[in-house]
């Protein structure tokens, strides 16, 4: 198959979503993380910037994004059709319960955030969009890898998981036994695999050909979040997310 790709700009690229991962580094540091010369990195950064996709500060030479990568952020959540209907489901269930509420989708081996509600509390359990986890860490990834093809799930059952915290799924039997029961239940519930002290409930929401196209979950800290509202959390989720596949075309 012929490659159309162009080296230099699939490294600019890769720059660029280095500084939207990691913002406050300097091009040393940088250029150390892309494996890419020094020089090399200021100049691609500094094209970056001429763009006005990313920006350095005026304290100190470190980089972030800039105004036009913004600019580009909301113009592709304004296209992705699942994230636009998400959003009134998100807020909805966010002032229900006032927690924090995301949609997440698979990419490969990866969830990944696409939409989210932030609670008002003080303490909270903060995503951005586009953070990305392994699908067998959390509520929602969980929930992504019970319903993904079975390659994938054993691809991610025979691969060593890394420990996140110490409640992280990372025996494979243990794994195996959520997997089956998120298909049994139509939920997931997590117990600080990710972050110490939280928890987080998340339901799937499924596309016109069955399919599993998101998780909707809430989450948030442990000392809010009792096992006493885990089931009507659920509830509530499992039905947003069951309108939500309705407006995807599910029956």
């Amino acid at each position: 198959m012929t490659d159309y790709t162009i080296d230099a700009v699939e490294e600019t690229l890769g720059l660029l979503l280095l500084v939207a991962q990691c913002p406050g580094l300097g091009v040393t540091e940088l250029s150390l993380r892309s494996g890419m010369t020094k020089a090399r990195a200021f100049r691609m950064l500094y094209t970056l910037e001429k763009n006005g996709l990313v920006c350095r500060d005026n304290q100190a030479p470190i980089y972030g994004l800039g105004y036009n990568a913004l600019y580009l952020g909301v113009a592709a959540e304004g296209q992705i059709s699942l994230a636009r209907l998400g959003k009134k489901y998100l807020r909805q269930i966010g002032i229900a319960c006032n927690e924090s509420v995301q949609m997440r989708i698979r990419d490969g081996l990866e969830s990944v955030c696409i939409a989210r509600w932030e609670s008002f509390e003080p303490i909270r359990v903060q995503t951005q969009p586009g953070g990305r986890r392994p699908l067998y860490v959390g509520a929602s990834g969980k929930v992504l890898l019970a319903y993904a093809p079975r390659e994938i799930q054993d691809h991610v059952l025979r691969t060593e998981r890394k420990r996140f915290t110490s409640a992280t799924l990372v025996n494979r039997s243990s794994l195996k036994q959520a997997i089956a029961k998120v298909l049994q239940t139509g939920h997931a519930v997590s117990y600080g695999e990710m972050s110490a002290d939280s928890v987080a409930i998340a339901a799937p929401v499924f596309n016109a050909k069955a399919e599993v196209m998101a998780a909707l979950s809430v989450a948030g800290p442990a000392s809010r979040i009792r096992d006493k509202d885990v089931a009507a959390t659920a509830g509530m989720l499992r039905e947003a997310a069951r309108q939500l596949s309705m407006n995807l075309g599910y029956r």
